[in-house]
């Protein structure tokens, strides 16, 4: 990954795509930060149905355009747009952009369903224009250290990975309790992380067998309907032997902020990524070979736009549609399997 970033930091001024960003608050603000910070292509159009926040965004990018619809976000002379909208309008959005020949970085989750990913990735495919989605955590030095090492065979067949992400606040959006709108609770808001970098890390395995258990305010969520879960576990069974424990929440008592986590464990060793004092944003990467324990890398990271920054970097050096954004649809059947469907 580093390289390839290297490499298209390096592509000629000439090929500066221009960017448009539909939905500027927090997630869209900081994305815009970061590839205004990277200087990789020019900020050219924001549209939001806040003035307000528009008016934050555009501190970046002083000439950027002021809009208030995808509609006339798509008008303009754009390579590129950045969607970071409500889940509801993901697919949608990304569709409609892709068959106007602009390129996608969209917010995870890409779509409420696996059949919606799908939609969205033909889109690209037949446009031939390049498309990601923010599953950010990829991009944290301790998942890239442990990458690394699950990769080069340090830490032997992998037998099994444990993964937990603890939100004790939960959004603080309505639509988020809908499922209608949301496409689920915590599985698709935290949980779509998690199995992204299970089977990320794991070069992507078939899934052989899936087990779940969701709950709605300490109920089973069959008993609930029209609600979100706020509590889930499941087991993943691979291909390769391993199997996948993962368990996530919103509104958890956790003790602290969050609790997050991804360990990795083979018959020569274990290596996790956790949060450091409840932080969000803070992780450290450890080894474990027995009963020792290494540090390979602490905060601080400046990991949070680096999704956003690589695709931009991709995009300026001349990048079309990645055949690899079919695993996008590999992770939301997963997710539906988690919930049932």
């Amino acid at each position: 990954m580093t390289d390839r970033l290297a490499d298209a930091r390096r592509a000629p001024a000439t090929a500066r795509p221009r960017i448009g960003f539909l939905g500027v608050g927090w997630i869209g603000y900081h994305r815009m930060r970061a590839m205004a910070e990277a200087n990789t292509v020019d900020i050219a159009a924001v549209a939001d149905p806040s003035a307000a926040m528009i008016a934050q965004a555009t501190e970046f990018a002083p000439g950027a355009k002021a809009m208030s619809s995808l509609d006339e976000l798509l008008d303009e002379a754009l390579d590129g747009v950045v969607i970071a909208t409500p889940t509801a309008l993901h697919a949608e959005q990304a569709i409609q952009a892709l068959r106007r020949g602009k390129a996608v970085f969209c917010q995870k989750p890409l779509g409420r369903t696996a059949s919606e990913v799908r939609a969205v990735i033909e889109a690209a495919r037949s446009a031939n224009r390049l498309l990601a989605v923010d599953l950010s955590y990829r991009f944290t030095e301790a998942m890239r250290q442990i990458g690394n090492l699950v990769r080069g065979g340090d830490l032997g067949h992998i037998y099994a990975v444990e993964l937990t992400f603890h939100n004790a606040y939960g959004p603080d959006k309505p639509w988020f309790y809908d499922p209608k709108l949301s496409g689920g609770g915590c599985v698709i808001d935290l949980g779509v992380h998690l199995v992204d970098l299970a089977l990320w890390i794991l070069d992507f395995p078939a899934v052989t067998r899936t087990s779940s258990r969701l709950f709605a305010q300490g109920e089973p969520l069959s008993a609930c309907a029209g609600r979100a879960e706020d509590y889930a576990f499941a087991t993943l069974d691979l291909e390769t032997g391993a199997s996948v424990h993962l368990g996530c929440s919103w509104r958890f008592p956790a003790g602290q902020d969050a609790v997050i986590s991804a360990a990795f464990y083979g018959t020569r060793g274990g290596a996790a990524l956790r949060n450091v004092n409840g932080s969000f944003y803070d992780f450290v990467a450890e080894l474990y070979r027995g009963t020792a324990r290494e540090i390979l890398t602490v905060p601080p990271d400046a990991w949070f736009g680096r999704a956003a920054v690589e695709w931009a970097s991709r995009l300026a050096a001349g990048n079309s549609f990645d055949p690899s954004a079919e695993r996008f649809a590999d992770v939301a059947e997963v997710l539906d399997r988690i919930y049932g469907r």
